[in-house]
């Protein structure tokens, strides 16, 4: 990317150094704040740890990222704040749980945060995407995967359009939606 206006940085978003980036460059008040930052893994009992840290980066840093960029926009009554999450959140996974139910609180905090903001003129939203081309993408099975092109549209239209919750793509929301019913059917029955 260039522009006069662009720097770019990197920081681990649970380090110190990442809050004091965001205190500098969060005065004046941001016009928009993009939280695109997760991590996870497969469960191993080898490395309980490492459940942590997914929490603190797909959760936790989110949050603290919320709490210094939102000040600053609340007393400007303008911004907007949009965090990444994953249609997965709704799933119960004993392959990646720490993903699952980090993506699960991630969603439903920013949904409430969201509405809290209502009459502020400061947007918070979440976006709950599939599998979109990256990294993170580790599933033998992707259906209907996106681009990071397609992604990145999605978060341009959500930041022009200020809604707090969109779920792309919706095939995949509605697949999700289904294996959730059939996940609640089988704890029921597993009792």
């Amino acid at each position: 990317m260039a522009h006069e206006h662009y720097e770019h940085f990197r920081f681990d978003v649970v380090s110190a150094e990442y809050r004091e980036l965001l205190q500098r460059v969060s005065q004046p008040a941001l016009d928009a704040v993009i939280y695109c930052a997760a991590i996870g893994e497969r469960l191993s009992f080898d490395d309980l740890a490492r459940e942590t840290q997914v929490f603190e980066v797909n959760l936790t840093a989110a949050v603290t990222t919320a709490a210094i960029v939102l000040p600053p926009m609340l007393a400007a009554r303008r911004g907007h704040l949009v965090v990444l999450s994953s249609l997965a959140d709704v799933l119960v996974s004993e392959e990646y749980p720490s993903y699952n139910a980090s993506k699960a609180a991630l969603s439903s905090y920013f949904a409430g945060l969201g509405r809290a903001l209502r009459a502020t003129g400061v947007a918070a939203s979440h976006i709950r995407f599939g599998f979109v081309g990256t990294k993170l993408a580790k599933s033998r099975v992707r259906p209907f995967m996106v681009t990071r092109k397609v992604a990145a549209d999605v978060v341009v239209r959500t930041v022009q359009g200020r809604s707090r919750r969109v779920s792309y793509p919706v095939k995949m929301a509605l697949l999700v939606s289904a294996l959730q019913v059939v996940q609640s059917v089988k704890r029921l029955f597993a009792r």
